[in-house]
């Protein structure tokens, strides 16, 4: 018995492979997006939208998802693309990139969200919130977040002053402070409003 709301699929028979990505709205680091083909019969409780599990949660799952998953790929587009395409770009390049990389070849693609570049020969439906709706697209948020999150984590150790491990590039009050201090790193995203104060970046 499956008591997990998200739904399995969106048509029964097809292979539909779930899309999100993670790192949008952050100041620094890479946009990441993950592309995901559950089988049908796919069934984890703790199965949910990334932002509405903990941190433990996700890692737990990250495992369970890769070794029972048809097929899946993460895409990765970094801070100096982003600046070039800009961040919407990116995200859909993001996944056009996990897509590229499925060893299965997927019928159907589920996005999260309301808009993207159609990939080539494939069609799609776009899902509003569609990682609290759909379980393919859940397990793709689960992945863009942790490979992500490794990113931050790693490079937090060349510039601790960022605080990257706790806020993972998002704009927090201390990544604010810590540019205003200390200036930007080469993961910043120059073409983002860094400092929040209407001024659109600061070269140092």
């Amino acid at each position: 018995m499956n008591h997990n709301p998200l739904l399995p699929y969106l048509a029964e028979g097809r292979i539909e492979a779930g899309c999100d990505e993670a790192g949008r709205g952050c100041l620094a680091g890479p946009v990441y997006a993950a592309a995901v083909i559950l089988p049908t019969d796919f069934s984890n409780p703790l199965l949910n939208d990334s932002k509405q599990l903990t941190e433990r949660q996700r890692y737990e799952l990250r495992p369970i998802i890769e070794r029972e998953a048809l097929a899946w790929a993460v895409g990765v587009v970094d801070n100096k693309e982003i600046d070039k395409i800009n961040i919407l770009k990116a995200s859909f390049t993001a996944m056009h990139r996990a897509i590229d990389q499925l060893q299965v070849r997927p019928e159907h693609l589920l996005i999260d969200g309301n808009r993207f570049i159609p990939y080539p020969g494939i069609p799609h439906t776009t899902v509003v919130k569609g990682d609290g709706k759909m379980m393919s697209i859940a397990a793709a948020s689960i992945l863009a977040k942790t490979y992500r999150d490794d990113f931050m984590n790693r490079i937090a150790d060349e510039y601790p002053q960022y605080d990257w491990r706790g806020n993972k590039g998002y704009p927090t009050a201390k990544h604010r402070e810590a540019i205003r201090q200390f200036g930007t790193t080469p993961y910043h995203r120059m073409s983002f409003n860094l400092l929040g104060d209407g001024q659109l970046s600061l070269e140092f």
